[in-house]
């Protein structure tokens, strides 16, 4: 029947889309990157916190609104460690879908030399994804002789859907950086937890990979005098990876304290068919250094062949805690994405 079809259609999407999809992706990664890696966590001298929001599609059935937000801050007697907690909230109003996740945070530093430092990072947590089954309108609910709705159905395949999932998750990364440059790797899901909303079946959270990285560059040993001095050129790159699905993003800003001006090209490297398309989107972001605040705004711009989708809008603030130390002479250092802080 007609609507047993719309059905088997609809929970055979919600699968897919379970499956296969990527995990949340922020343009504004680099001003957030406890997002991409855990070791990234305690990376500061002194606490840190912050929260973005991703509002994608907005005023569109496909709207999907992302919240994460984090604290995190070193410990132990020479701050060769982190601690962090992280909060992810993600839903969608078409299918009425919710994910949320709280992980903690540890991650470990290793001084190569006066340079170089190797941090270590692992977080692990618990996932809840909940989707509202009985929201659906089956077959048997409506009377035919009136167009009435009648009460719960009794159709076996509804039957068996659970509409809460629970579920432990494990994820790990690594980071090298300098006061001018970054180079991270991390891979998430690695306990690949199972996501099925059927009480019998196995569906594996896909491995999440991500290697990203950063370069500062001063303009103050250039020729390039008209710049204010303190002026510093980004250089940034995130390569994602999640089943069948990739993606490339890179892009350089200008940053003249207390401004940081760029864009963002979004790409799909390895299409996997003819109708994929390489640049997908472009990203612009912009954000402004408030003392120990920092406010950033991005807008992606699509460029592939979706339609209008009204573009993709993030929010985020980050900020330090804690209070300014005058005497302590490493306590403003340089952040491994090259703020000042």
């Amino acid at each position: 029947m007609k609507f047993k079809f719309i059905l088997y259609i609809l929970l055979t999407s919600v699968s897919i889309i379970e499956v296969k999809a990527q995990d949340p992706i922020f343009t504004q990664y680099f001003l957030v990157p406890e997002s991409l890696n855990p070791a990234f966590t305690g990376t500061l001298v002194t606490g840190y916190t912050g929260l973005i929001h991703r509002s994608q599609w907005p005023n569109e059935n496909r709207r999907i609104d992302t919240e994460y937000a984090f604290i995190n801050g070193p410990i132990g007697r020479e701050r060769e460690m982190g601690l962090g907690l992280t909060i992810l909230n993600q839903r969608e109003v078409f299918t009425n879908y919710n994910y949320v996740q709280i992980n903690g945070v540890y991650s470990y530093n290793v001084n190569l030399n006066n340079d170089w430092r190797l941090r270590l990072g692992i977080e692990a947590g618990y996932g809840h994804k909940n989707f509202n089954f009985s929201s659906l309108l089956l077959e048997d609910q409506i009377n035919s002789n009136d167009g009435s709705i009648n009460g719960g159905s009794i159709d076996p395949g509804v039957l068996n859907y659970n509409g809460k999932i629970n579920f432990f998750d494990i994820s790990s990364g690594i980071l090298l950086y300098s006061d001018k440059a970054w180079f991270g790797a991390s891979l998430k899901h690695l306990n690949k937890p199972n996501i099925a909303f059927t009480d019998y079946a196995n569906v594996p959270l896909e491995l999440f990979l991500s290697l990203h990285g950063g370069y500062s560059l001063s303009l103050d040993d250039t020729h390039l005098s008209f710049f204010p001095d303190e002026t510093n050129v980004l250089l940034t790159a995130n390569y994602m990876k999640q089943a069948q699905y990739n993606r490339l993003d890179f892009g350089t800003a200008l940053d003249i304290k207390p401004f940081i001006f760029g864009v963002i090209a979004a790409t799909n490297p390895e299409g996997k068919s003819n109708n994929s398309h390489l640049f997908t989107s472009v990203n612009l972001f912009g954000s402004i250094q408030l003392n120990r605040f920092v406010f950033g705004y991005s807008y992606d711009i699509n460029t592939s062949k979706l339609g209008n989708t009204q573009g993709v809008h993030e929010l985020s603030l980050t900020w330090q805690i804690g209070r300014e130390c005058s005497s302590c002479d490493n306590y403003l250092v340089k952040h491994p994405w090259g703020r000042n802080y």
